[in-house]
C-alpha cells in the first residue's frame, strides 16, 4: 500500500526503511505536520501515518475521505488527537501502536527524577566550565521515598518495578488494579490518598476528558509541600498555570516534564534562532527546579523498532482484511 508519513524525522525514516524493507508497502516521507494546509500531500496514497501531535479533526478527515484514504495508522499509543466520531462518519479506520517498549518511557521518567534530585545537569554544566565546586549541588536520596504512580498500565508498571529496585514505597491509583503490581508490593489507594501521601508523583495515565488537568489548583493543594512531580504521559494532564503558581509558592519542590499541553507548536522543532512566543513554557524554564525534555521519552532504538514493526503490521492486516487488533473506535 502507498503510505504517506507526516511529521517525519530522520529517526522515523531510518526505522521504517530498516524494518519495512521486506514489506511490499511504498513510503512517502513528509517533514510537514499534518494540518489543514498539508493534508493534500496525502493525494495518491492509500494510508496516512501520523504522529502524536498531528491533530486530525473533522476538516482533515473529510479531506482525507475525499482523497480516498481509508486508514490512518498512528505510530504512537495516544489517540486523543483524533476525532474518532468524524473518522467513523467518513468511513476511515484508525489503528495505533498500543505499547512500544514501556521501559523506554519509564526509564526516561526515572532519568528525569534522578537528574532533578541529584542535580547532575547542573554539575555537568559546571564541570564543562572547569568549575568543580560542590556548593549548591546537595541532593536527596530516592531510596526510602514514597512514590505515587497515577496509572499502572504497561508504562506505569515498568515505572513501579524501577521504583521497587530503588527501595521506594509505592502507592498507586488506577481504575483497574493490577494483581501483578499488588504482588510487587504496590498499594492501591483512592486518588486523593495517593496525592496526599506521595513525596514523588509520576503520571502514567491516558488523556481523557476525565483526566484533563488532573493536576490542578485543587489537587496540588492536597499534595505535601515540596512534592516532586514527573509527567512523561500527556501534557494536558497538567494545568500549566496552576503548576507555575505552585512552583512560585514552593508547593512543588521539583517539576520534570517530557510533555507539555501546547507542545504541538514547539516540540520536535529547532527554534534556537527564534523567540519563544509561548509565555507559559518560557516561564517554566526560568525556574531552577524545573527540567523539561522535548517529548523524547519514547526515543530508543528498541522503541523505534517496535513502533515501525507494529505500524506496518497494522497496515498489512488491513490490506489482508484481517481483524485489526489495534483498531480504535468511537464510543
Amino acid at each position: 500500500m502507498k503510505i504517506a508519513f507526516f511529521s517525519t524525522k530522520t529517526y522515523d525514516k531510518e526505522s521504517f526503511l530498516t524494518y519495512g524493507r521486506k514489506s511490499e508497502h511504498e513510503f512517502s516521507f513528509f517533514d510537514a505536520q499534518l494540518d489543514h494546509k498539508t493534508v493534500t500531500l496525502a493525494e495518491g496514497h492509500e494510508v496516512i501515518c501520523s504522529f502524536v501531535n498531528d491533530r486530525i479533526d473533522e476538516y482533515i478527515l473529510k479531506k482525507l475521505s475525499q482523497i480516498g484514504i481509508k486508514l490512518i495508522a498512528l505510530r504512537c499509543a495516544g489517540y486523543n488527537q483524533v476525532d474518532l466520531q468524524s473518522a467513523k462518519k467518513y468511513g476511515i479506520r484508525v489503528v495505533r501502536v498500543p505499547a512500544y517498549s514501556p521501559e523506554a518511557v519509564a526509564e526516561h521518567a526515572f532519568a528525569i527524577l534522578l537528574t532533578l534530585m541529584r542535580k547532575t545537569h547542573k554539575a555537568y554544566n559546571r564541570v564543562r566550565e572547569n568549575n568543580f565546586s560542590l556548593e549548591g549541588l546537595t541532593g536527596s536520596n530516592i531510596h526510602g521515598k514514597t512514590i505515587g504512580v497515577i496509572g499502572t498500565g504497561a508504562i506505569g508498571k515498568a515505572f513501579c518495578r524501577i521504583s521497587k529496585g530503588f527501595g521506594c514505597s509505592i502507592l498507586a491509583y488506577d481504575l483497574h488494579q493490577s494483581q501483578e503490581m499488588k504482588e510487587l508490593g504496590v498499594q492501591y489507594l483512592e486518588l486523593n490518598e495517593v496525592l496526599k501521601k506521595s513525596q514523588i508523583l509520576s503520571l502514567h495515565c491516558p488523556l481523557t476528558p476525565e483526566t484533563r488537568h488532573l493536576i490542578n489548583g485543587h489537587s496540588l493543594g492536597i499534595m505535601p509541600n515540596g512534592v516532586i512531580l514527573i509527567n512523561t504521559s500527556r501534557g494536558a494532564l497538567i494545568d500549566t498555570k496552576a503548576v507555575i503558581k505552585a512552583l512560585k509558592s514552593k508547593k512543588i519542590g521539583f517539576l520534570g516534564i517530557d510533555v507539555y499541553e501546547q507542545e504541538e507548536h514547539i516540540f520536535f522543532k529547532n527554534l534556537s534562532e527564534e523567540i519563544l512566543e509561548d509565555e507559559q513554557i518560557s516561564r517554566l524554564m526560568t525556574f531552577p527546579n524545573v527540567l523539561i525534555t522535548g517529548h523524547q521519552a519514547f526515543l530508543t532504538h528498541e522503541a523505534l523498532e517496535q513502533i515501525a514493526t507494529t505500524t506496518l503490521e497494522n497496515i498489512s492486516s488491513y490490506q489482508r482484511g484481517d481483524v485489526l487488533s489495534n483498531e480504535i473506535k468511537a464510543d
